[in-house]
């Protein structure tokens, strides 16, 4: 603009949108000091004005602090869900004394030590000695203190203003960063967009008590001292849950723990940063897991892999296989068969006996390292305990000296052992005695493996019994033997028996007529004792009528015979009324020959 013929510039004094400037505007220094300063009217130096009183800091300052938002990052290495923390804090700048302090919210059970970070003082600026003015804090900028980068976003509004009213210009705000983690807590854990269809209580209410078995085997064998075992994997329909069981063999060597995997959700894939995810220290749920493992997931005859390990289904109960019918329509199970093959039998192969021994008790070496006697029958041995079978055998053979020989053979019920024993005979030149000791002597043509012994019924009269090479006849036996065997005829075949009793027969026979005649004679001479003494006694009384007495006896005897049976012999003692004694009477009533009695009388 053109003034008094002279062109000079004018300066704005408003901005874009109205907004006055300050860049041409006097400073309050300047304008303090053109108020102090008075017109001079008067000649010579001009008066200056008064001072103002005096005011100490502490007092002008006085509760005026200036406080800027500010946060500092630190590093978390020992999480995998963050890496570095935001921390957000309070940078308050004391005007009386030109002191700081750091102040951090304290947020409830955030497990960080808060509150009071830095105590009120003055904050070295660097290593010259100088400390920090608040001419050097500004919106924008790092400040460190002590090692720690702060980052100063914003400022009230004082501090604003006087910022500004000291002629500072404030760089613009910026935003507060917050801690992604603290944001992360703070979402919720499930957020459904639409709610689902699925009923889980309908599900529990539906298939309660209802479980799938599956039977598999896990093939471990790649690894050292691995085995192909078998297990058991239950899928209960109510939940959704799998649980997998040892079984149990005997002798398997295995502690009796009934469970490999406890019942719960099985993952089936996982999302891309579950490779980082410390799962031997946390559960899984679903913000980790992709996939779960569904009923879809079991088929029979095919592999499946749960927490690693692979099982191989080769077999389900009825029940599922009815449920997969119903369900998915299968019919057709490949059911696999995983049962071991039996290794081959190797046969045991004995070595021929030695002779040393008995059999049983020699083939205990070959079964086992600490050979176990055989068992014995106990009750065998109580029942037939001093029960011996003795009969007479004679040596076979083509020297008649020989054929002479005679033995006794003795046969044990208790133990079916033989023992041969020879008498002793003066004169023959040969020594008598034990021949063979108590064993078991087998029959010709018997094996090793399947020995056959001589029995009871196999000793008749007039067979051959082969004992180690030596042929023996036997011709004869102590009765005994017969009356065993009659005692226990169902035990022995019709044969042996008729063959002792056909050899007894004539000995029997010979018996029984000498002790019949014996028990005649003893009988008659009794009897003639009786007479005798009845004699005496009547001798004594002679009162009593012979005639009489004859006349009736002749009387009662109708055929003459001169004999009388018992019956009338007697009634005839009583009618004369014999005075005899009462023992003597009934001594003669034992005797059936009452004939030989009344013709004796």
């Amino acid at each position: 603009d053109p003034t008094n013929g002279f062109a000079y510039s004018r300066l704005p004094t408003v901005g874009i949108g109205r907004e006055r400037l300050y860049v041409n505007q006097l400073s309050q220094a300047e304008l303090d000091e053109l108020s102090n300063k008075r017109p001079t009217l008067t000649y010579g130096q001009a008066k200056q004005a008064p001072p103002s009183d005096f005011i100490p800091a502490h007092v002008a300052f006085d509760k005026k602090v200036l406080k800027f938002d500010a946060y500092f990052q630190e590093d978390v290495p020992i999480s995998t869900e963050e890496h570095f923390r935001i921390r957000q804090v309070g940078i308050y700048y004391y005007l009386e004394d030109d002191s700081m302090s750091v102040m951090e919210p304290i947020v409830e059970n955030s497990g960080i030590p808060q509150g009071k970070l830095i105590k009120r003082q003055r904050i070295p600026k660097n290593d010259r000695g100088d400390h920090y003015h608040w001419k050097d804090l500004n919106r924008g900028m790092n400040i460190t203190i002590y090692g720690k980068t702060f980052r100063i976003v914003d400022c009230d509004p004082f501090t604003q203003v006087f910022l500004e009213s000291q002629g500072i210009e404030l760089n613009p705000p910026e935003k507060m960063i917050f801690d992604p983690y603290t944001e992360l807590r703070k979402m919720p854990m499930r957020m459904y967009v639409t709610p689902s269809s699925f009923d889980q209580l309908k599900q529990f209410l539906t298939f309660d008590r209802q479980v799938l078995r599956f039977y598999a085997m896990w093939d471990d064998t790649e690894n050292m001292f691995g085995e192909n075992r078998p297990f058991l994997i239950h899928y209960y329909l109510a939940d959704d849950t799998v649980e997998v069981r040892e079984l149990h063999e005997r002798n398997d060597g295995r502690d009796p723990f009934p469970v490999l995997i406890r019942r719960q959700r099985l993952p089936k894939s996982f999302v891309d940063k579950m490779k980082t995810f410390p799962r031997c220290v946390l559960e899984i749920s679903n913000q980790e897991v992709l996939e779960w493992y569904t009923v879809k997931d079991f088929a029979v005859g095919k592999p499946i892999t749960l927490l690693g390990r692979s099982f191989f289904i080769y077999d389900c109960d009825e029940f599922t296989r009815q449920f997969y019918h119903e369900k998915f329509g299968i019919t057709d199970f490949q059911l696999v068969d995983v049962k071991k093959k039996a290794p081959e039998e190797v046969p045991q192969i004995i070595p021929p006996y030695n002779g040393y021994g008995f059999l049983e008790d020699s083939l205990q070496n070959c079964f086992s390292l600490l050979p176990q006697p055989p068992r014995k029958n106990f009750i065998k041995m109580l029942e037939n305990d001093h029960k011996v079978l003795r009969y007479q055998v004679a040596l076979e053979s083509p020297n008649p000296e020989e054929r002479k020989r005679r033995f006794i053979l003795s046969y044990f019920l208790s133990t079916d052992m033989i023992s041969i024993y020879e008498p002793p005979v003066r004169n023959s030149g040969i020594i008598g005695g034990k021949y063979l000791g108590k064993t078991k002597v087998p029959k010709p043509g018997s094996t090793t493996d399947n020995p056959v012994y001589y029995e009871p019924a196999d000793l008749t009269i007039g067979a051959t019994v082969e004992v180690f090479g030596h042929r023996f006849i036997i011709s004869d036996a102590d009765e005994y033997v017969l009356n065993y065997m009659e005692s226990n005829a169902e035990s022995f075949p019709a044969t042996t028996l008729q063959s002792l009793r056909d050899h007894f027969a004539p000995r029997r026979t010979a018996v029984q007529a000498a002790e019949s005649q014996s028990a005649a004679g003893t009988g008659r001479q009794e009897l003639e004792e009786l007479v005798r003494q009845v004699q005496e006694q009547l001798k004594h009384h002679n009162y009593l009528s012979n005639s009489s007495m004859r006349e009736a006896f002749l009387h009662h005897d109708k055929d003459g015979s001169g004999f009388l049976n018992k019956a009338e012999f007697f009634a005839l003692c009583n009618r004369f009324n014999l005075p005899v004694s009462d023992a003597l009477v009934n001594k003669v009533r034992s005797y059936d020959d009452p004939m030989v009695l009344q013709r004796r009388h």
